[in-house]
């Protein structure tokens, strides 16, 4: 197959080249583009592979809104997307975007639910039964006079999911639905999907990240590369082939790898794991438990875990909150008695529910917000006495969003943005920012609007590296990521704390908390919960529990093992350690 008669723009030429790829591969529709009654799939690729034009494709965005050639066919419910208008095709797909931001309609929860049910022409007898019945569903019911401006981005998200399922649609298209959502608001919105599935026989198709959660609750997996389809089956099949899975950029679950190593080592045979009931019940029947010995050596510590770096000699700390209080004027995330000390080269997380208060204690960090009591010093600035623009001197912050802070036309010009405006010589800024973009692996000829999300987030997180900040936040750094992104920048994360860079991260994803915070802060209704070492606090199921927070896979797993099977499985938190720990038992029993 030829790629003439493309036209458009170069985004619309590489939209409409994967779509190529998929409509017409074998010259008929494919699979994945069919509504299949009842059925719950998982499309997983790597970031910039086309995943945003799929769910496009699937709603009839393309090729009604975005411009291009198209060849083959979308069929939907039976309806050739090419043939109906996207009016039409809207009454039986519902969509659900990456920037929830640009979907939203309304300035209040309430409305946002009635706008779609009343233009649909719902009868408005049906309409209050629609909206509570799903907000209930959804978890928000909470929400429904709040304000959209004053909400969490995980909780714009719930609101978007439910203002598109209240319409009861035929199809539902998700485009990254738990970016921004904590572990336990990710389970909820999947168990919401899977009932409306099995309930409703709504067919939901969801693109995705999150291997460990999303293994769990899909019928059939689908990995595309470049534009075509590489894997497909049921998870356990899929994930099985965790070689090619990390080739083409995807992870899969931790306690898969567990598997997967075992296997190779001939200790297990047959289905892999995806979940820890699987991997206890695994790993308890190789290992008995009556002859298992106390005596095996527990870890001394993986050279791949994060561990405390001593702190410079005298060092003062870069940041303190001192018994700091804010509230928001109508409502949202207030924060109450925040006390909080960074020193150079920490790398802390953030963990804790959608509106914890988390983004809000990064406002305040970095003086977009002033407390009502108590002190922000920032590099011994008092972020209430001085301007926001000389705390940005000292700290520079990675939003949710990478578009609201991309200002150039290329990624170049971008990325050494922010040099030129510190007042560093043009030449020297170049220099410093082709460095990072080479580090990257980024197109620095590219618009930075014309790539994927996954790739503006690493174009944003580039203009801040290079300008080698004394503190870092990074809120949500590796959403949209791929797993080779996703290990890029943390990588490069963790080179700028080893080179004294304090560095606070919110996020959601607590296999990358557990594998690079050295320590996390543990918050829940605006408060500090607690704060220490990460696999301890993770270890802690009280705690997670309070704070809505499901800990790792392998953390979780090694905890339940030290109870049922040998206390040399306490505070492990390396796939490795486990596997070492039960050849061990395994070739001692």
């Amino acid at each position: 197959m030829t790629m003439k008669g493309i036209h458009g723009n170069d985004h619309q030429r590489r939209r409409c080249l994967v779509l190529l790829w998929h409509a017409n591969r074998a010259g008929a529709q494919p699979r994945f583009a069919q509504r299949e009654q009842g059925r719950f799939h998982r499309h997983h690729r790597a970031s910039g592979a086309g995943k945003s034009t799929l769910a496009a494709c699937l709603s009839g965005a393309v090729p009604h809104h975005y411009t291009g050639a198209f060849y083959g066919s979308v069929l939907v419910d039976g309806h050739d997307t090419c043939e109906v208008s996207l009016t039409d095709i809207s009454q039986i797909v519902g969509s659900v975007l990456q920037d929830i931001d640009t979907q939203m309609v309304a300035s209040v929860v309430e409305d946002e639910m009635l706008f779609g049910l009343e233009n649909f022409g719902v009868p408005h007898d049906q309409i209050e039964q629609h909206v509570s019945e799903t907000l209930k569903t959804v978890g928000i019911s909470d929400l429904r006079d709040r304000e959209i401006a004053t909400l969490s981005g995980g909780q714009k998200q719930k609101v978007a999911i439910a203002a598109i399922l209240a319409m009861r649609p035929r199809v539902l298209v998700l485009d990254e639905p738990t970016a921004a959502l904590d572990p336990a608001s990710s389970t909820l919105v999947f168990e919401t999907l899977r009932e409306a599935n099995r309930a409703l026989g709504i067919t939901i198709v969801v693109v995705e990240q999150k291997v460990a959660l999303l293994s769990e609750y899909c019928n059939r997996v689908l990995v595309l590369d470049h534009g075509q389809i590489a894997l497909q089956g049921e998870p356990h099949e899929v994930f099985a082939r965790t070689d090619e899975l990390r080739t083409i950029g995807v992870d899969c679950p931790r306690v898969t790898r567990i598997f997967n190593s075992l296997e190779a080592d001939g200790l297990v045979s047959g289905t892999p794991c995806l979940d820890v009931d699987e991997a206890e019940r695994l790993i308890t029947e190789i290992v008995d438990p009556d002859r298992a010995t106390s005596d095996t050596q527990a870890p001394a510590g993986s050279p791949h875990a994060p561990s405390l770096r001593p702190h410079a000699k005298d060092a003062e700390p870069v940041l303190t909150f001192d018994h700091v209080e804010f509230s928001y004027p109508h409502g949202g995330a207030a924060v109450h008695d925040l006390n909080l000390t960074l020193y150079p080269g920490e790398l802390v997380g953030i963990v804790g529910q959608n509106g914890a208060g988390k983004t809000t204690l990064t406002k305040l960090l970095t003086g977009l917000l002033k407390p009502a009591s108590g002190s922000v010093r920032v590099t011994g600035l008092d972020t209430a006495s001085v301007p926001t623009s000389r705390i940005a001197h000292e700290v520079a912050t990675l939003f949710q969003n990478p578009d609201r802070q991309i200002c150039k036309d290329t990624v170049f010009d971008e990325v050494a943005f922010g040099l030129e405006l510190a007042g560093i010589d043009r030449a020297e800024a170049l220099r410093r920012a082709q460095l990072v973009i080479d580090r990257f692996g980024l197109p620095a000829d590219e618009a930075p609007f014309s790539l994927s999300r996954g790739q503006r987030q690493m174009v944003a997180l580039a203009s801040v590296v290079v300008i080698e900040p004394k503190i870092v936040v990074l809120d949500e750094p590796t959403s949209g990521l791929d797993y080779r992104e996703c290990m890029t920048v943390m990588e490069t994360v963790r080179t700028m704390a080893e080179r004294g860079c304090a560095v606070i991260m919110v996020c959601h994803d607590m296999e990358v908390v557990s594998d690079f915070a050295e320590r996390i802060v543990v918050m829940a209704n605006g408060r500090i919960l607690d704060r220490g070492r990460t696999h301890e606090l993770f270890s802690n199921i009280e705690l997670m529990q309070r704070a809505y927070v499901e800990p790792p896979q392998v953390i979780e797993l090694s905890r339940r093992l030290a109870s049922t099977v040998s206390p040399a499985f306490t505070q492990v938190s390396e796939v490795t350690d486990i596997v070492r720990i039960t050849e061990e038992m395994v070739r001692r029993g």
